[in-house]
């Protein structure tokens, strides 16, 4: 497992939408991933409905800030074989993606980095990843801070 297994996974939650079990984890994050504790502060004394009309103005695939890493290489029109291979990186891991999102979610990925010590599929999209913080950087939000973190580690 990484050194930064931890960060990877405490990322994983920040960059996930804003619910009531997120916000109980807050304590948590702070002291777990250190290198989080500014999005992490920022997210316990924002309001919770303003918090989570945030991540999905944030996110927002519209605006070219969503969280799927393979729209950052393939764009919307040629993701299926992109989607398998994430698949299929799972399975070679022992794991079954069963999430809501598709394989590709950033916390997916981050997740999985976290639990087998594959950075693969980071490293594979570090371009796409290195756009999204751009994008979130100029963007304002405290979320780039989150991407500055992962980032820093690859």
């Amino acid at each position: 497992m990484p050194s930064d297994a931890v960060l990877y996974q405490a990322a994983a939650l920040c960059l996930t939408y804003p619910d009531d079990d997120f916000r109980a984890r807050l304590p948590l994050l702070r002291e777990a991933a250190p290198q989080l504790r500014d999005f992490v502060d920022h997210a316990a004394v924002t309001p919770a409905r303003e918090l989570a009309a945030h991540y999905v103005r944030v996110f927002d695939v519209r605006n070219q800030r969503g969280l799927h890493l393979s729209r950052w290489q393939d764009g919307d029109t040629r993701r299926g074989m992109s989607l398998v291979r994430f698949q299929e990186v799972y399975r070679a891991a022992g794991l079954e993606f069963t999430g809501e999102e598709l394989p590709d979610f950033l916390p997916a990925v981050l997740e999985l980095a976290a639990r087998t010590g594959d950075l693969g599929l980071l490293t594979e999209h570090r371009d796409g990843l290195e756009h999204l913080r751009s994008r979130l950087t100029d963007f304002g939000t405290p979320y780039a801070t989150v991407l500055d973190a992962v980032c820093a580690t690859l």
